[in-house]
């Protein structure tokens, strides 16, 4: 798959690699695994990059891939055999004073394990040569938790180095769409909705699909679980290493919410145990996966919580994958792939309601939102708002239009405006949106 996208990136990176001519610049690049870190440093626009991986080997091991990666690129001797990163660091930060060059220094995280030492020594040498040389330095790493902590832990020795800092986000919905168009012309809503319910946006998940020429609803369901399938074991390999030997418990907090089990009640029911508040607290706070909401214009001490992952892809994956581990390890995939067939519908449902929420979310310029009473009988399933004119659009999102019945969407609407007063000062409309209007 073609290089999509990251506009906006792309020109913050040129802009830092134009500053870097003057005095050397540190980017830090974060984000979930699979979204595309390694590919926008190495579109950074520059002519002359190294590209050094931090594997999990001895240091010593990695000195020898660098020292060559060094004389490729630059054509420059390593005079003897550096066991150590620091020496290597200096070197580079020294050849840059003469001539500029990118450093990728990817999967950064790893270097906790390698050698912690190598954070102090890089902050040590990096406000040493800093003003002299005139390296282009992006870091990256996908253990966001580790790379928080590294870059944002004033206790850390690399605290307020970075001069830049981003953190990169799945494809929009609008990108999404054109990349689905460009591999297949004839493409459906559905087929749409299938990409976004699977992937989520998340462009090497998005590349493994159409790449493979899994560019139909029914395609893209049956490679889930082909044989080999990367699919099946995504979840485990991007989390393990965030939650270390807590991980059964927040695996299990993860499948409860993508089954759709929305409050901590219904969590620790499932679960038996009703000491989930710290986790469940952790999950949002620290690692970002999961996000706590509320009715629109609830008060902040409101009891109406409910809980939903923030990633689709991993929304799927624990509601099949991880909660049907016992077909996984016993490869027993056609039973799996059965069940997927059957409940998708579920899963692509409340897909539909997160893709219209970011797809208002993206334009900037409206308050998005749903709302629910508290015995969660009268729900509304989409909120928009423009603050600026005054103005709210109330949806029920349906596959088919003839579903709908506007009705039963005035009732909750009254509903909705007697408990929120706020509401009531704007012009509401009302309306439906379906799966014809995610291509709209």
């Amino acid at each position: 798959m073609k290089f999509y996208d990251r506009d906006k990136e792309q020109q913050a990176l040129l802009e830092v690699l134009r500053q870097s001519k003057s005095e050397a610049r540190m980017t830090v690049l974060m984000g979930r695994r699979r979204i595309g870190k390694t590919e926008l440093s190495l579109h950074c626009g520059d002519e002359t990059v190294l590209y050094f991986f931090v594997g999990k080997k001895a240091e010593a091991l990695l000195c020898r891939d660098y020292v060559r990666e060094i004389q490729d690129k630059l054509g420059v001797p390593v005079l003897g055999q550096p066991n150590n990163f620091s020496d290597i660091f200096r070197y580079v930060l020294q050849l840059s004073k003469d001539r500029p060059f990118t450093l990728i220094i990817d999967e950064f995280q790893n270097f906790a394990k390698v050698n912690p030492t190598v954070f102090g020594d890089i902050q040590r040498d990096w406000d040493l040569y800093k003003r002299d040389s005139h390296i282009n330095l992006i870091i990256s790493g996908s253990v966001f938790t580790l790379m928080k902590k590294i870059f944002e832990d004033y206790e850390e020795p690399l605290f307020g180095r970075a001069d830049q800092q981003m953190t990169l986000q799945p494809f929009s919905t609008d990108v999404l769409r054109q990349i689905l168009a460009d591999f297949n012309p004839d493409c459906t809503p559905e087929d749409l909705l299938a990409l976004y319910s699977i992937t989520g946006g998340v462009p090497w998940y998005v590349s493994l699909l159409l790449d493979k020429g899994k560019t139909s609803r029914n395609k893209m369901l049956a490679a889930l679980t082909e044989e080999n399938s990367p699919f099946i074991n995504e979840g485990k390999n991007i989390l393990i290493e965030e939650f270390g030997t807590d991980y059964i418990t927040y695996f299990s907090i993860l499948t409860c919410i993508a089954s759709g089990m929305k409050t901590r009640a219904e969590i620790e029911a499932e679960l038996g145990n009703s000491n989930l508040g710290a986790y469940l607290v952790k999950l949002e706070d620290y690692y970002k996966i999961i996000t706590k909401s509320l009715p629109i214009y609830a008060k902040p001490n409101s009891k109406k919580v409910r809980y939903a992952l923030n990633d689709s892809f991993l929304t799927f994956w624990f509601r099949f994958f991880y909660k049907y581990q016992s077909l996984v390890e016993n490869k027993a995939l056609n039973a799996l792939a059965e069940i997927i067939a059957r409940d998708y519908d579920t899963v692509s449902g409340l897909m539909m309601e997160r893709f219209f929420m970011q797809k208002f979310q993206e334009q900037g310029r409206y308050i998005v939102g749903k709302w629910w009473d508290r015995k969660g009988t009268n729900e509304i399933d989409l909120i928009v708002i423009d603050p600026l004119k005054k103005e709210t659009w109330v949806y029920e999102l349906k596959k088919q239009e003839s579903r709908y019945k506007e009705d039963l969407l005035r009732e909750k609407v009254d509903n909705m405006l007697a408990q929120t007063p706020e509401l009531r000062k704007t012009t509401v409309h009302i309306g439906v949106l379906t799966m014809e209007d995610m291509i709209g």
